[in-house]
């Protein structure tokens, strides 16, 4: 019996085989978990249902987390399916590339508001429509991916790095919403991981080396730690924790000088 045998949840924002929802979504399988998957456009639709299939996932749905529509619609839908969920993994971020270059002063007006629409209200808006499948009793977790540039500022991070202390935030206020209802909020911050989107950003193999010189285990930290990391926030393991922000990050994050 695994830690989440009979447990079921829904992964938002599955990109690819090396993103930190992938990773999040196989160690919460391998521990016994039923996983509905959503993608967004055909692109990820051709990508996410392979990985689907190779959980044995039998509910993969579009979904634009832009749109309050669908995102309600696809819960109705996995409501008809499943009669209980007990956790949610939000891995879904996204700023204009243009916006992670230069200077934050130069951030657009539109820049801004497209950053903290799809990095930090969209967790606002997906907990809205999974809360009721969560009261069942039990409870749940919700599980949200941030990162330290929304504690301290990191070269070229710039919007993204406000859009994500937005949602860390809200995972505080989320978190005291919803404790009654015994559903746990909470975030992990990952160091930085080798994933196509990281890629993107400006300088970042520079970054990883700074992290792996500075962290106290001497490297960086690798992406399954961040699946275990999720498992242990969406398991009884966790019962006593919400609303905090798990450093993930081989220990970069408490280092002064």
């Amino acid at each position: 019996m695994g830690l989440l045998a009979g447990k079921k949840g829904i992964i938002l924002g599955v990109a690819n085989d090396h993103s930190l929802a992938w990773y999040c979504a196989k160690a919460l399988h391998e521990q016994g978990a039923e996983l509905a998957f959503t993608y967004q456009g055909e692109t990820l639709e051709r990508r996410v249902r392979p990985l689907a299939d190779s959980v044995n996932s039998k509910f993969v749905q579009q979904c634009d987390l832009g749109n309050d529509e669908e995102i309600k619609n696809v819960f109705e839908k996995l409501g008809k399916e499943w009669d209980r969920l007990d956790f949610v993994i939000h891995a879904v971020a996204f700023a204009n590339k243009a916006e992670l270059e230069g200077h934050y002063v130069d951030t657009t007006r539109e820049g801004f508001r497209l950053a903290l629409d799809v990095s930090a209200y969209t967790l606002t808006a997906v907990a809205k429509y999974a809360v009721p499948m969560m009261n069942h009793g039990d409870g749940g977790s919700i599980v949200t991916l941030t990162y330290y540039g929304a504690e301290k500022v990191v070269p070229n991070y710039n919007v993204m790095g406000v859009a994500k202390a937005a949602l860390e935030a809200s995972v505080r206020y989320l978190a005291a919403d919803l404790g009654e209802q015994k559903i746990r909020v909470n975030a992990i911050s990952a160091g930085p991981v080798r994933t196509l989107a990281a890629m993107g950003i400006s300088g970042f193999r520079d970054m990883l080396k700074h992290v792996a010189d500075r962290a106290p285990l001497k490297r960086n930290v690798q992406a399954d730690e961040v699946g275990k990391s999720a498992l242990f926030l969406c398991s009884d393991l966790s019962s006593g924790v919400t609303g905090e922000v798990l450093h993930v990050d081989c220990g970069y994050s408490i280092m002064g000088m």
